[in-house]
C-alpha cells in the first residue's frame, strides 16, 4: 500500500473543507470497499479524511411520514430497524442479501452507494480498463463478460454496479442529500449513478468534494406491497446476476394503480424500469400483463457474448415478484413476508 496522510473530521462541514485543501483525498467511512481497492493499488489516495465519527448515524421519521437516514448508519442497523422492516421491507431484504453479517456491521449507508464495480478487469492492474485508466480500453467487452451489463453499457465499459441496497432505494424513489463546497443539494437515487458513456471513470454525479450526508425515503403509497429478490450463483456472499425491487399497489378492481420497478446486476447503475412501469399502470394484475411490461423494458437489452441468459433471468425475477405480491391480497399492505 502506498503512503498516505490521514485526518479525522468532526463535522460534515470540516470534512468538506478538508477535501478542498487536498485535491487527491478520499472520504473514509466503513472502508469495506475503499481499503480493499487501496490494497490492490486501484485506488491511490494521497490523503484520507475519516468521516466515520460524524454525527450522521440516526434514522428519523420525516414530517410527511417518510424516513431520513444518516450516511453513517451501518447496513446491519438499517436492515433491522423497525421502521424499515415495517415500512420499507424491500430495503431490508436487499441489505440482508448483500455481503456477510460482519461486513454489514461495518459498511455504511453512504459507502454502500459509493462502492465501485467488482469487475475483475477493473481490479487487475495488468488488464486494460477505461474505468481505472481512461483510454486504455475495456477488457471485458471481448473477454470474460458473463457477469457484465446487458443494459446501458457502451464500448468503453460494460461493468455493473454491485449494490443491492441502491436497487431498493431506486424503487422507493429515495433521494440522496449531499453537502459540498457549494452547499447542500439532493439527487434522486435513480439518477445518482451514471451510465458509462465515454467517461466510465465517473461512477456518480457527485461533484469534487461532495459528501453524502443523508438518504430520504418518501412515504410509500397506501396499500402498496414491496419486495426484493436476487438471483446469484450461490446462496450467500455473491453479487447479483439479476435482481429486482418492486413496489406495487392495486385498486379495488384488481388494476395496478402504482408500480415502481428497479433492476440490479444488469447495468452500470441500478436500472429504474420506466418503460415497464408505464406499461404496468392501469393494467390488470396478472402474469401476462406483467410479462408484457417487463419484456417492453428488456427490449433495450444488448447482451454480450457470455451473458444473454441475464435477460430471461431478470424477466423471471421481476414477473415472479409482481405476481407474488399482487396475489397475496389477504396480507398486510406493504408487507413481503415469505417473498
Amino acid at each position: 500500500m502506498r503512503p498516505f496522510t490521514f485526518e479525522r473530521a468532526t463535522t460534515p462541514e470540516e470534512a468538506v473543507s478538508a477535501y478542498a485543501a487536498q485535491p487527491h483525498a478520499r472520504f473514509l467511512a466503513g472502508g469495506t470497499n475503499l481499503v480493499d481497492l487501496m490494497k490492490l493499488g486501484v485506488e491511490t489516495p494521497e490523503h484520507l479524511i475519516d468521516v466515520s465519527k460524524l454525527p450522521l448515524n440516526e434514522i428519523e421519521p420525516t414530517p410527511d411520514g417518510g424516513l431520513r437516514v444518516g450516511a453513517n448508519v451501518r447496513n446491519s442497523d438499517l436492515a433491522a430497524h423497525p421502521s424499515v422492516c415495517r415500512g420499507y421491507p424491500a430495503l431490508s431484504q436487499a441489505l440482508l442479501s448483500g455481503a456477510s453479517g460482519q461486513l454489514r456491521n461495518q459498511a455504511t449507508t453512504g459507502g454502500n452507494l459509493l462502492q465501485r464495480t467488482r469487475c475483475p478487469y477493473f481490479q487487475d492492474l495488468t488488464a486494460p480498463c477505461n474505468k481505472r485508466e481512461p483510454g486504455s480500453g475495456c477488457s471485458a467487452v471481448r473477454g470474460v463478460n458473463r457477469d457484465m451489463a446487458v443494459l446501458g453499457h457502451s464500448e468503453h465499459c460494460v461493468a455493473t454496479h454491485p449494490s443491492d441496497m441502491a436497487v431498493a432505494l431506486a424503487a422507493y424513489d429515495a433521494e440522496v442529500e449531499v453537502l459540498g463546497p457549494e452547499g447542500v443539494r439532493t439527487v434522486p437515487v435513480a439518477a445518482f449513478h451514471r451510465l458509462p458513456g465515454d467517461t466510465p471513470q465517473r461512477d456518480t454525479v457527485l461533484r469534487p468534494g461532495e459528501l453524502i450526508s443523508h438518504l430520504t425515503l418518501p412515504p410509500v403509497p397506501a396499500g402498496a406491497r414491496a419486495a426484493y429478490r436476487k438471483a446469484r450463483d450461490r446462496a450467500s456472499y455473491a453479487f447479483a446476476l439479476a435482481s429486482a425491487a418492486v413496489v406495487v399497489a392495486l385498486d379495488g378492481a384488481g388494476t395496478v394503480r402504482h408500480a415502481t420497478l428497479a433492476f440490479g446486476g444488469l447495468a452500470h447503475r441500478p436500472w429504474r424500469a420506466r418503460t415497464a412501469e408505464e406499461a404496468l399502470i392501469g393494467s390488470r394484475a396478472e402474469p401476462q400483463s406483467f410479462a408484457r411490461a417487463v419484456d417492453a423494458e428488456l427490449e433495450a437489452a444488448r447482451p454480450l457474448s457470455d451473458n444473454a441468459f441475464k435477460v430471461p433471468l431478470a424477466r423471471s425475477v421481476a414477473v415472479h415478484l409482481l405476481t407474488t405480491l399482487t396475489a397475496r391480497a389477504d396480507d398486510t399492505p406493504n408487507s413481503a413476508a415469505g417473498i
